[in-house]
């Protein structure tokens, strides 16, 4: 077969993709026409704060992945493209201001991307605290930080922040993280510093001992930082995603130096918003509880009496200097189910101190 024969055997099936492609166009202007009249109906009936409804759009992410069980397109694609649909149609109503640790390229700007969509308006912060207080004084809508690495475990910053803010949790997303050694020209003779974040340094510690032992290592304030700083100055290599590799023009040098193959960072989403029930929830809170023998499973057991299982229970020491500590636990459930409220309800007359973060629909 000659290439002749192959373009009149595409033909056809290029037309039907062509007519396709005007189809789905003109259902997502549909669409995007009803998100519209959504919006003015929320506002003839005064809601006009809340624009984003994380159970509702869980919920319909939840159904076309049930729908499409089995099907030719790829399942996991089904949350890649309706959260993008949801982000525009999103957009259309008022545009969404989400804040994360910046500059732009950071592994946070990437999670933030991937759970809300492209249509919303960028803040990259200096730091995890910036990002904590454009959200609670309203410049920022809502904010993405990282709460727990697969290999570094919690984020300590992240942990103190959510022990004191009033942000509520509505969203999570885990990304596997791949670290790549950057470098401005590949050309590596007078390189004498490794810039990255703390967590990328520790993630790669391994790798980096055995290949590159002589370097000064210098934290960042965030891995796009290291990179933005290393297109900058010759001497200094950076430790960053691809995604910052291409928008500051560096060289990489090697690619996947994370010890752990399948390293991978999960990111909460913060704001104002009480998520309702989607019907697969999760729980984050924080307890802690008297200093006296068998106080610890005093707490956890409102949760065995109601069968809540935990998913996440870590602690952290109060700073008081009495070896008192905080008690970070994930449930599965909502806090509005009956099970949930009622072993949440005991834990709360226990506990010294109590804290719902927020309940949310689970990835």
């Amino acid at each position: 077969m000659d290439k002749k024969d192959l373009q009149a055997a595409l033909l056809p099936l290029r037309k039907r993709i062509d007519a396709i492609d005007e189809q789905l166009l003109a259902l997502l202007n549909e669409r995007a026409q009803v998100a519209i009249e959504v919006g003015e109906v929320k506002h003839a009936f005064g809601e006009t704060d809340v624009i984003l409804k994380p159970e509702r759009e869980a919920q319909i992410i939840r159904r076309l992945q049930q729908l499409n069980h089995r099907q030719t397109f790829p399942e996991e694609a089904v949350q890649a493209v309706w959260s993008e649909v949801i982000s525009a149609c999103r957009g259309l109503e008022r545009g969404l201001v989400v804040a994360y640790l910046g500059p732009e390229g950071s592994f946070s700007e990437q999670a933030a991307l991937s759970y809300y969509g492209h249509a919303i308006q960028k803040m990259p912060c200096v730091s995890f605290d910036e990002v904590f207080r454009a959200v609670e004084t309203g410049r920022a809508n809502v904010g993405m930080v990282p709460v727990e690495n697969s290999t570094e475990g919690a984020v300590n910053r992240t942990q103190d922040l959510l022990l004191t803010s009033m942000l509520k949790v509505h969203g999570e997303r885990t990304l596997p993280i791949r670290h790549c050694l950057l470098h401005k020209t590949g050309d590596l003779k007078g390189v004498t510093r490794l810039l990255g974040h703390p967590q990328a340094l520790a993630q790669c510690h391994q790798w980096l001992s055995m290949n590159y032992p002589q370097l000064e290592r210098v934290p960042a304030a965030s891995n796009s930082e290291a990179a933005k700083q290393a297109a900058e100055d010759p001497t200094c290599l950076a430790i960053a995603g691809i995604q910052a590799a291409m928008i500051y023009g560096l060289n990489v040098v090697q690619e996947g130096i994370q010890d752990d193959a399948n390293n991978k960072t999960r990111f909460l989403a913060l704001g104002k918003i009480d998520a309702l029930p989607s019907g697969k929830d999760q729980t984050s809170l924080i307890f802690a509880v008297p200093n006296r023998a068998g106080a610890v499973y005093d707490m956890i057991s409102p949760f065995a009496k109601h069968k809540v299982s935990m998913t996440r229970f870590e602690s952290r020491p109060a700073r008081t200097g009495q070896w008192e500590y905080y008690f970070y636990v994930d449930i599965l459930g909502h806090q509005q189910d009956s099970n949930v409220a009622q072993a949440l309800a005991e834990l709360k007359e226990q506990s010294s101190f109590f804290k719902i973060l927020g309940s949310y629909p689970m990835q």
